[in-house]
């Protein structure tokens, strides 16, 4: 089985950066596509980023990329603005690849929190 474990929230004035990384533990990790979402309060979940794929929101500003090597996989935000404040969660699913829809991964984190202050 596959477990997560994110890190690398906190708070930040917007303009600035955080990389949020993603800790997957398990023999078939390599085998598993890999994902990015966020949720604010009182919204809906929404996709943030898969490899080479992002939301419009977050394009020329968020970069998502995969250490096989250290079995971690990461999200470099910058130029973070107070609307990117939310609850980021990792996910992963070894039947789809770059999905958006996140009833597709059956694998998450507990979440990590980014606030982003005006």
């Amino acid at each position: 089985q596959v477990q997560l474990v994110e890190s690398g929230g906190g708070l930040v004035q917007a303009g600035g950066s955080l990389r949020l990384s993603c800790a997957p533990s398990g023999r078939t990790f390599r085998t598993y596509a890999m994902g990015w979402f966020r949720q604010a309060p009182g919204k809906e979940r929404e996709f943030v980023a898969a490899i080479n794929r992002y939301a419009d929101s977050v394009k020329g500003r968020f970069t998502i990329s995969r250490d096989n090597a250290k079995n971690t996989l990461y999200l470099q935000m910058n130029i973070l603005k107070p609307e990117d404040t939310a609850i980021y969660y990792c996910a992963a699913t070894q039947y789809y690849s770059g999905s958006t829809e996140s009833r597709k991964y059956n694998y998450w984190g507990q979440g990590t929190q980014v606030t982003v202050s005006s």
